[in-house]
Order: C-alpha cells, then sequence, then structure tokens
C-alpha cells in the first residue's frame, strides 16, 4: 500500500527527441541542439551524440570538437512547446496533481487515482505507453512516496526507463548512491562533506544531526531529512510564470550600435513568439546588458498597457539603451524579458488611449507570422532588417 505516491516523469532528450519526431531520417544520429557555433552551448543532446561525450550546457564549440559529424540544429522553442503541451494533457487524463517542473518534467501525485487506474506503478507505465504511442517520444519514470526519490529514480534507467521505490526500500535505495544526487549539494558542500568521510547518502544518513548542524547550520537539517529519504513537500498545482524573455552571447563583443539594433530586433520578435506560444501578454520590459569585462546589468520600462508584440517589446528595450552605456563599452550579452504577466484575452480595464499593438486586427498579423515560423523555421519570415544579403 502507498501511503503517497508520486511519479517524476522526464522526457528523455526533449528538444532532440522532437527534432528525430520531426524528421525520422535523423533516427540514430547525434543530434545536437543549440546556440551558434562560437559561442553558443548545447540545450539538448540525443544519447547517440552523449556517447561521444557531448552533454547540456557544453559550449558548442567543444560539442563540434568531439562529435564532427553530428547534425547541430537551432533551438525552435515554439515547436518544443507544442509537444510539450500535447504531452502535459496526457498527464492530466492520470491525476488534476500536476506539477510541471520545467519543459519537459513533472511531478504526479497519483495517491488518489489507484483505485481508478491501478499501482503506481502501473499508472507510469500506462503514462509512458500513451506517450510513445501517442506523441512518439520516450518518457522516463521515478515512481516514490517522495518528490526527492522520485526525481534521483526517474534519471537512473535513461532513457525510457522505469524505477520504482516504495516506501520500505527508500533508505536502501538511497545507500549507495553518490552524495552529489542531493538537492542542495553543490561541489563546495561536497568537499566539506568528504572532509567528514562522506561519499554516498548512506554514509551521510549515519551522522548525526548535531554534527550536521554544527558544520552546515540550517542547510545541514535539510541534508540529514534528504538522507533519511524524508521530504513533506506536496505537489504544486500552480506554479505562476513571472517573466518570459531570451538573451544571446555575441560571437564577439560589441561596440557597433546597428549590430546591437539587430540584436534586439531579433530578441524582440522571439520574445513576443513566446509570449503568445504561451497565451500571455504584459506590462514591463526588461533590457539585460553583459559587457565585455563580465559586469551585468538591467533596466526596466513598465508601459501604459499589456503587449506582446514585437515591434512594442523592441522601441521600449532600444529606448532603455539610454539607460546603459551600451556604443559606449563592448558588450558580450544582450537579453530581453517581459513580466507582469497576464493571460492573454483575461478582462482588464484599458486605457482610454490603447496602443495599436493591443488591437485585435495587430493581433492576428503577428498570430499569421507565428504559423508561417512554425512551418518554415524561425528565419522563415523577418523583420527586413534581420535578412541577412
Amino acid at each position: 500500500m502507498w501511503p503517497k505516491a508520486i511519479i517524476h516523469l522526464d522526457m528523455d532528450a526533449f528538444y532532440a527527441a522532437v527534432e528525430v519526431l520531426d524528421n525520422p531520417s535523423l533516427r540514430g544520429k547525434p543530434v545536437i541542439v543549440g546556440g551558434s557555433q562560437k559561442r553558443g552551448v548545447v540545450s539538448s543532446a540525443s544519447y547517440e551524440s552523449r556517447r561521444f561525450g557531448v552533454h547540456s550546457a557544453q559550449p558548442i564549440a567543444a560539442a563540434m570538437r568531439l562529435c564532427p559529424k553530428g547534425v547541430f540544429l537551432p533551438v525552435r522553442m515554439f515547436r518544443y512547446r507544442e509537444v510539450s503541451d500535447q504531452v502535459f494533457e496526457i498527464f492530466d487524463r492520470f491525476t488534476p496533481l500536476v506539477e510541471p517542473l520545467s519543459i519537459d518534467e513533472a511531478f504526479l501525485d497519483v495517491t488518489g487515482s489507484v483505485r481508478l487506474f491501478g499501482p503506481p506503478e502501473e499508472i507510469a507505465r500506462i503514462i509512458k505507453r500513451a506517450v510513445i504511442q501517442e506523441i512518439g517520444i520516450t518518457v522516463s519514470a521515478g515512481v516514490a512516496p517522495t518528490k526527492f526519490v522520485a526525481k534521483i529514480a526517474s534519471d537512473l534507467q535513461k532513457p525510457d526507463g522505469l524505477t520504482v521505490v516504495p516506501e520500505e526500500k527508500v533508505k536502501a535505495f538511497l545507500e549507495p548512491l553518490s552524495i552529489d544526487k542531493l538537492w542542495g549539494v553543490g561541489k563546495v558542500t561536497q568537499e566539506a562533506l568528504a572532509l567528514l568521510g562522506v561519499r554516498t547518502i548512506g554514509d551521510l544518513s549515519r551522522l548525526s544531526l548535531e554534527v550536521l548542524e554544527s558544520n552546515f547550520g540550517k542547510h545541514g537539517t535539510h541534508l540529514h531529512l534528504l538522507s533519511q529519504g524524508v521530504d513533506d513537500r506536496d505537489v504544486e498545482v500552480s506554479r505562476e510564470v513571472k517573466s518570459i524573455g531570451h538573451e544571446e552571447t555575441f560571437a564577439h563583443d560589441v561596440l557597433d550600435m546597428e549590430a546591437i539594433r539587430k540584436e534586439l530586433l531579433s530578441l524582440a520578435t522571439k520574445v513576443s513568439r513566446r509570449l503568445r506560444c504561451e497565451g500571455f501578454v504584459g506590462k514591463t520590459v526588461t533590457l539585460k546588458v553583459k559587457y565585455n569585462d563580465f559586469v551585468q546589468i538591467t533596466r526596466s520600462e513598465t508601459l501604459p498597457e499589456v503587449t506582446e508584440d514585437g515591434g512594442e517589446i523592441f522601441r521600449r528595450s532600444w529606448g532603455l539603451l539610454d539607460k546603459t552605456e551600451v556604443g559606449k563599452r563592448p558588450v558580450r550579452l544582450l537579453g530581453i524579458s517581459v513580466s507582469h504577466l497576464y493571460p492573454q484575452g483575461e478582462d482588464r480595464q484599458l486605457s482610454l488611449f490603447q496602443p495599436d499593438a493591443a488591437s485585435p486586427r495587430r493581433r492576428k498579423l503577428n498570430l499569421a507570422l507565428d504559423r508561417i515560423s512554425e512551418k518554415f523555421g524561425e528565419d522563415g519570415i523577418l523583420p527586413g532588417t534581420l535578412v541577412k544579403k
């Protein structure tokens, strides 16, 4: 009997898997999704590419050295979100208690679903089968009485894995695992624990609470509880989206204002597409600048009315440059985000002089452009100044 049953579901190499789904000729090939070749990073790597040492967050340049015959593709966030929504619709069939962690993973509390669908491990199998049959991608699952253990379990037999840890086996499951599996254990904490002779979760579980608290304070209490398999957190159904943004690192540090202008226009276009894709409009535009010495600043402006229009977001971002040293100091990175979000179509008191960017006609045009971009890629239709000559 499961007093509480949590499933952690993680879509395997998600971005790369969607690329293979859309182009089956890529199946079995080392597919790598990420940014530009010079300063971009890997967002997703197929399991074929991982055999060469390629992994997420790795510089694209390093990935190309490790896997020169890899298939390198740009990020298509609009498409990934579309597939993610389809997968989450399947999750929702089995429980209303779904907590998204990101576009490709979620916790499900299925404690109240067992009478209808069977034991938790069977529910996980049914979900995995539905995703592969209906969508065409694989999902790895971990089943446990806590979120912490379920997340660890889902990672152990990837891809297409299923690991089940009943309550009576939690401690035996955790015992041999490296302490870097614990949430909150980074390199510094790991080194400090090593000085105490701790290398596995089992080692940690045998240290007294007093020793851990004297060495790590409140964090020691957290480590003690996790080492015992204790995690009282519930699955949180609603997680508020606070902002939507995009940023790019230049291949070379930039002073030229024309290059800056084009990059801002490109960023504004991408952010506006994401806003519409996720069904939001926003009131605050934030410009992020990282100079070549890695000093980072942000400048923001709150608009009189909400927007999801790329032109409006670009104009506000361009105006915020006056509050920076862009053009005087070399720039390494630019980013734009929109916050103070509202669901598209939600009733709000509109200003008397509502800008044209928010008009239904303008929105229809933007949605039509989004459909073209989805069909032909992000470069399928662009503002004229972004077209490469």
